[in-house]
């Protein structure tokens, strides 16, 4: 039995599908599914109503991204994929690639686009709350949304600065041996963030923005005595903080900045006698009012099949 999807043009179909349609043996793989392409029309011949529905769904995403994006490739795939294997509440409209309440974050002329319910929640919390704290395995897109969140703030006006902080610890390798300043040996700690940033963002014009002081990076031990003013302000990596840091990291906020924590509490590098400041947090610091935290699993991952499938096997080891 087949299931057809039509494009509005044979360029989008390119985009979805690949030059050479180097993209179709991924999809059928991921589906089970058989796929051809007709014109302008992608079908996929299956008796499976699962894989069917997928389909539809899965290519009502890839269409509408193809709108934005000039070709797709196999992690864009993947992570809608994702989306529509793990959300059981999405509705019929995404196979039109029409959904309204799906959560994007606006930065110049691009989306973020919001991957899963568990990440439109994030992106809600986002815009409701003056401190969010997002927990989860690697890969599932919190350090992502919040750098796209905070640029949003940047550029529509509603913050005038953006500050990267992550607490310094070493993971087996001593920082005091790095070359270079303090700015040098600082910034192999913020790659992730700048990877992040650079997604959305040129890196001149990150330069830029760095130079007229719009963003800031700062060792999270720099932040005591400051009063942090009109600012987003991200701290990653906080399963890495001591009790005392995060507390003196959440009492350096104004009334007019935002702070956003991401962590994995699975990968802590403190030594054995501290516990992580983050899993303290999530203790102590439940029903405040503008505080929220959000929980992501490695069904919520969308970096890579095969990281989700790592995660998966490292919780059964320590299980």
């Amino acid at each position: 039995m087949e299931k057809r999807i039509t494009f509005d043009s044979e360029e989008l179909v390119r985009r979805v599908l690949g030059i050479n349609d180097r993209n179709i043996p991924y999809i059928e793989a991921l589906l089970g599914c058989e796929l051809f392409v007709r014109s302008s029309d992608v079908i996929c011949l299956s008796d499976d109503p699962l894989v069917q529905n997928r389909f539809l769904l899965l290519f009502g995403r890839l269409r509408r991204i193809a709108e934005h994006q000039v070709f797709l490739n196999e992690t864009d795939i993947f992570m809608e994929f994702q989306v529509i294997k793990n959300d059981v509440n999405l509705d019929k409209d995404l196979i039109n690639g029409e959904r309204d309440s799906q959560k994007s974050i606006k930065i110049h002329n691009r989306r973020a686009y919001a991957k899963g319910a568990n990440q439109e929640h994030y992106v809600k919390l986002m815009e409701e709350n003056k401190i969010i704290f997002a927990i989860g395995p690697a890969g599932t897109g919190k350090t992502y949304l919040a750098v796209a969140y905070a640029l949003s703030q940047l550029f529509s006006g509603q913050k005038r600065k953006i500050i990267l902080t992550r607490p310094i610890v070493e993971a087996g390798e001593s920082l005091g041996f790095l070359p270079g300043d303090l700015a040098q040996k600082i910034n192999p700690y913020l790659r992730p963030l700048y990877d992040a940033m650079e997604l959305l963002i040129s890196p001149s014009n990150i330069r830029k923005l760095e130079d007229g002081g719009n963003i800031e990076i700062a060792p999270l031990a720099y932040m005591r005595g400051r009063s942090l003013r009109g600012a987003t302000v991200i701290l990653d990596e906080a399963q890495n903080t001591t009790i005392e840091q995060m507390h003196m990291f959440l009492t350096r906020l104004g009334e007019d900045s935002k702070a956003i924590i991401t962590g994995d509490i699975s990968q802590i590098d403190l030594p054995k006698s501290k516990m992580s400041g983050l899993v303290h947090a999530q203790k102590i610091l439940q029903g405040i009012d503008e505080l929220a935290f959000v929980h992501f699993t490695s069904n919520d991952v969308v970096r890579s099949k095969i990281v989700q499938a790592i995660i998966d096997a490292y919780q059964r080891g320590d299980a």
